[in-house]
């Protein structure tokens, strides 16, 4: 471009050769830009998730506790007299029965002491006998004026007397019975016994504090779990309301998971439950009794018991899968409107069954809650909702 004066002294601009060829680049570039300028992408389609529709039904409700088994009888075995322990008529660890011989002590003491009771007694009956006889003597004799009134009066007395020393001479030999009886210690009650704590030639001391051997009665067996209070109010108020059904026994029976993990074969039922509730802990205690055929069960075992509450006509169970926490860990899920819009929902549940969480609020019957597909949805998004198969029937 070049810059010109006439003759008159105005300035003419003279574009040159050299100036188009500078901007036809530029202008060719434009044209390319234009043409290749796209149109805006179209809407993504709703995103595609897989939903359950709640539905009501019946479920059986039980409620997982802890506790310890404990004896259903348990005997300690003492000597009830002194004396040497002369044999021990069980093997450790075995069964026995109620008044089996455990041990034999020492028992010729005890015998002479029962000999001479009897013969104290035979005495006291001898004496009777002449008292008696001499009283009868008496009794014609004062009638006929032979004896005085007085000495009748002595031969009545004698012979009352005779009487209450055959009574203490009985005594004496039942106490001698008992304590000859005691130098056989037997079994108080049925079960299994432990280890003997004293052996052969040992000492044993009449009511001595330390027992010489324990019976435990193993089958049945009880299981002590503690119910926290405000599960047994829950409980009892959802059966005045009628949320609750119990259905016969069933409604009592409890069942074990063992300390590794197991099942116990066995179902057991609810015995009782505590009148008072423990201050510190704030449970009621609720006690079980398990059958126990094969011993398997000992006092003291930690057990999982769960306890059948009843059935819950018009439960709703949501899987585990679709519920996911906050920040302050409360239970939430998405829900699918009528408008197939997606929406965060905090809801209440209560315990685990299967697979699934027992909703107790925030949730209705017939109502969809996504199971799969959560990472790609919002709050207020537009959906496409499949129905999820059940178990077992997809393909």
């Amino acid at each position: 471009m070049l810059r010109e004066t006439d003759c008159k002294g105005k300035v003419k601009i003279v574009k040159s050769q050299h100036y188009f060829q500078a901007i036809a680049p530029v202008a060719v570039l434009l044209v390319m830009t234009g043409c290749n300028r796209k149109a805006a992408p179209p809407a993504m389609p709703p995103q595609q998730v897989s939903v359950v529709t709640l539905r009501a039904q019946p479920v059986e409700i039980h409620t997982s506790l802890p506790g310890r088994t404990e004896a259903f009888e348990i005997a300690q075995v003492r000597p009830q007299v002194s004396g040497v322990i002369e044999q021990r008529l069980f093997t450790e660890g075995t069964d026995v029965k109620a008044g089996q011989q455990l041990y034999q002590i020492y028992a010729a003491p005890y015998q002479a002491a029962y000999d001479s009771a009897k013969g104290q007694l035979v005495r006291a009956q001898a004496a009777e006998m002449t008292a008696r006889a001499k009283l009868a003597r008496y009794g014609q004799l004062v009638r006929a004026h032979a004896v005085s009134q007085q000495d009748y009066d002595d031969a009545l007395a004698a012979e009352k007397e005779a009487q209450g020393e055959i009574l203490t001479a009985q005594g004496q030999v039942e106490r001698a019975a008992v304590d000859l009886g005691y130098t056989k210690m037997n079994a108080p009650i049925s079960g299994r016994i432990g280890r003997s704590i004293l052996t052969v030639g040992a000492l044993a001391t009449a009511n001595q504090s330390n027992n010489v051997a324990i019976v435990t009665r193993l089958d049945p067996i009880y299981v002590d779990v503690n119910l926290p209070a405000t599960e047994l109010l829950r409980f009892r108020r959802e059966l005045a309301q009628g949320r609750l059904q119990r259905e016969g026994d069933n409604a009592a029976s409890i069942s074990l998971q063992l300390e590794d993990g197991t099942t116990y074969e066995h179902a057991g039922r609810m015995e009782f439950s505590e009148v008072n509730v423990d201050e510190s802990t704030a449970t009621v205690v609720v006690r079980a009794i398990m059958p126990n055929p094969d011993k398997m069960l000992l006092p003291g075992m930690y057990v999982h018991a769960q306890l059948t509450e009843g059935t819950d006509p018009q439960a709703l169970l949501v899987p585990q899968e679709a519920v996911s926490r906050n920040s302050h860990g409360d239970p939430q899920v998405w829900v699918v409107d009528q408008d197939n819009k997606v929406n965060l929902r905090q809801i209440q549940t209560s315990q685990a069954i299967g697979t699934d969480w027992l909703v107790t609020g925030g949730l209705r019957s017939g109502e969809r809650v996504v199971t799969v597909g959560v990472q790609k949805i919002h709050p207020g998004a537009t959906v496409t909702p499949v129905e999820a198969q059940p178990a077992g029937k997809a393909g």
